[in-house]
């Protein structure tokens, strides 16, 4: 009897179709009972697995739209370029400009990420040092984890103000809240020129890391900043009518 033969064709038309897939929904498209089989077939293809959800989910390269980060989710499930979140960890702390706390890579993962730093750090490949009463991920190489607190010091003593907003994912709740309250006792126009002053700051990717953190559309942020930049700003037209100091009139003398 003739071995039977199988085709990756019903696994990369299942996963272009829907996606992602678990092992046991691609044992079905194969017309497989066993494991073994669908990862010889998978070694044939360019695929990923989850570092969410313990790796159940499978996809194809050409299938994952990766972000600058190297990251891309479907439906909840997230994929990274790195691999496993182990990889995918690694790599995030160690490309950071400031080190990142187990909460904010959490934020910018989307998962949960204690247990995976310990072990970076068991394995050597990862470093923490204790900031602020908390453990600072840095990377293992000591002149770029000197970089690393250098910049969270400066980060967290001038925050804003002489450089630029940190990303949302990692900014002190307690920052956020500060800038979110003073963004509301702005008038429209003023909320624009502040927004587009934090995007001109920020950089590249300005508008849309300013717009995701004050609620506001790109186009805005970006107007902000042309006016800026073009001083195209009526200055009187901002003030409130009746604000500023009351004139004062000289007596005469007698």
């Amino acid at each position: 009897m003739r071995p039977t033969k199988y085709s990756t064709t019903s696994i990369v038309t299942m996963l272009r179709r829907r996606k992602i897939a678990t092992m046991p929904e691609l044992m079905v498209a194969l017309g497989t009972d066993a494991r073994r089989t669908v990862f010889r077939k998978l070694k044939e293809l360019h695929y990923r697995t989850s570092y969410s959800h313990r790796g159940r989910y499978y996809t194809l390269d050409d299938v994952a739209e990766f972000d600058e980060r190297g990251l891309w989710a479907y439906e909840d499930v997230w994929f990274s370029i790195h691999g496993t979140l182990l990889s995918t960890a690694a790599s995030t702390v160690e490309t950071a400009e400031v080190g990142y706390f187990v909460e904010e890579l959490d934020n910018v993962l989307h998962v949960g990420t204690k247990d995976a730093l310990r072990k970076l750090v068991r394995d050597a490949r990862l470093t923490r040092e204790e900031f602020s009463g908390r453990f600072l991920y840095c990377a293992a190489n000591a002149n770029r984890r000197h970089r690393q607190l250098l910049g969270r010091r400066t980060m967290l003593a001038e925050p804003g103000i002489v450089g630029s907003l940190p990303e949302t994912a990692i900014m002190p709740d307690e920052l956020r809240a500060a800038i979110v309250l003073f963004f509301s006792l702005l008038d429209e126009k003023q909320r624009r020129l502040y927004a587009g002053l934090e995007a001109l700051k920020t950089g590249r990717g300005g508008d849309a890391r300013i717009a995701e953190l004050l609620g506001l559309s790109t186009d805005t942020v970006a107007r902000g900043r042309r006016e800026l930049l073009e001083q195209d700003v009526d200055v009187e037209r901002v003030r409130r009518v009746g604000g500023g100091r009351k004139p004062v009139e000289k007596k005469r003398r007698s």
